[in-house]
């Protein structure tokens, strides 16, 4: 087992902590699938993987700026970082243990880009007169911030973009594809393009496994719950009392989580 996939840890620690304890032996690498919510620096916080020499790939989510720019500081800081940065997945591909993994952090924010429509913006430079033309009654700090806020955790048409050029095996978001009835089919055409037969995302608290007509698998990956590339379950995590989601339209879904 050299890798696996971790979902929403929301500060959770000790449930990963007690996850490793489980295992014969700790997997070789890790990726966190967004929402970690750093309160410290993500060296600090991801001591229970590191200390068991377990390489840490991340990717950012929804949550991981809720207390402003120094909780998103502690995680995407590499100063604060000298362990971790490199393990930045986002607008990335790297190759894990012979398998290519790109990386799509953030959620579909409305003001950018809901997914399900054309995108108000398409590249970040776009945003300064954005919002001095609909949000007038912002000072100068309020547009510093929401402009660092959107342009750190939205998902960008330029980021899409950008990544579709590539080529990977594993693409892993925050965000679900069509696979879940709230994802975006935007994610299945991205992972098709750039070639990869199987999509990982965390976000909606449920470990579910799908596949699609054309055999793109999707593994949902619910809060501290930990699975392999197989789909199988590593540990699992925080208990939901959340149903299976109704596959969307071209996909077979089944639980993992029994």
């Amino acid at each position: 087992m050299s890798l696996i996939f971790i979902g929403d840890i929301h500060q959770n620690w000790a449930e990963v902590k007690a996850g490793l304890s489980s295992l014969p032996a700790p997997p070789k690498a890790a990726v966190l699938l967004g929402d970690i919510e750093c309160t410290q620096p993500l060296d600090v916080v991801a001591a229970p993987l590191l200390d068991h020499g377990v390489m840490v790939y991340w990717i950012h989510g929804n949550h991981d700026y809720d207390t402003g720019a120094e909780m998103w500081a502690n995680l995407a800081d590499p100063e604060r970082n000298p362990l971790t940065a490199a393990g930045a997945l986002h607008m990335r591909v790297v190759d894990i243990d012979g398998v290519r993994v790109a990386g799509l952090g953030g959620i579909f924010l409305p003001l950018v880009w809901s997914g399900h429509a054309p995108p108000r913006l398409r590249r970040r430079d776009q945003l300064a007169a954005y919002l001095a033309a609909t949000r007038p009654q912002l000072d100068t700090a309020g547009v510093v911030a929401l402009t660092h806020f959107l342009a750190a955790t939205a998902i960008w048409p330029e980021d899409v973009d950008a990544l579709s050029s590539q080529k990977a095996d594993v693409l892993v978001t925050h965000e679900a594809p069509s696979s879940h009835p709230n994802g975006v089919r935007v994610l299945d055409d991205l992972a098709r393009a750039m070639g990869a037969s199987l999509v990982v995302h965390g976000h909606h608290h449920i470990t579910s496994h799908a596949k699609s007509d054309d055999g793109l698998r999707v593994l949902g990956v619910g809060d501290t719950w930990a699975v392999d590339l197989n789909g199988n379950v590593v540990w699992r995590g925080r208990k939901r009392d959340r149903p299976l989601p109704r596959p969307g339209d071209g996909w077979v879904v089944q639980s993992i989580a029994a």
